[in-house]
């Protein structure tokens, strides 16, 4: 199997451009940087199909090293229809956004920043363990007397 050079060099410009794009405020710029980054990543996966080769119907007289490999295609196909849903989403993003702000960068928030200062301690999941409070008989109770209270595991 040869690779195309060209191919790959191209692949890599469109995924670092698309990925400057990503890291930028403006909405409009993370749409270009995700469609970039798809198309990329559609010519690395056209990049592994390999050389063009027969189509891949069955016929008996045809060595199976010559047929292509029709996976690559099958993603790339997947590849442009969740690109599309995605770039469909975006735009319906960068809309809403124009329409509500007049604008279409995304700005610090207040609340944002107050989170990204506070602690990552959480009081409700970083406490200790408190000891066995459970309110269950335990299993030997009805061998023992009524009226008399049983002493909880782990107290002396």
């Amino acid at each position: 199997m040869t690779v195309n050079i060209t191919l790959l060099a191209v692949m890599g410009v469109l995924v670092a451009v698309g990925v400057y794009l990503i890291l930028e405020r403006s909405l409009t710029r993370v749409m270009l940087g995700l469609m970039l980054l798809a198309n990329g990543a559609n010519i690395l996966l056209l990049s592994t199909g390999g050389a063009a080769g027969l189509a891949p119907l069955y016929r008996s007289d045809i060595a199976p090293e010559d047929y292509n490999d029709p996976l690559p295609q099958a993603l790339i196909l997947t590849s442009i229809v969740i690109s599309f849903a995605v770039t469909a989403f975006m735009l319906g993003i960068i809309y809403r956004s124009w329409v509500l702000g007049r604008q279409d960068e995304v700005q610090d928030d207040i609340e944002d920043r107050r989170v990204r200062n506070q602690s990552s301690f959480d009081a409700e999941d970083d406490t200790a363990i408190p000891v066995e409070t459970t309110e269950f008989v335990p299993e030997d109770a009805d061998e023992r007397p009524a009226g008399k209270k049983t002493k909880q595991r782990g107290s002396r």
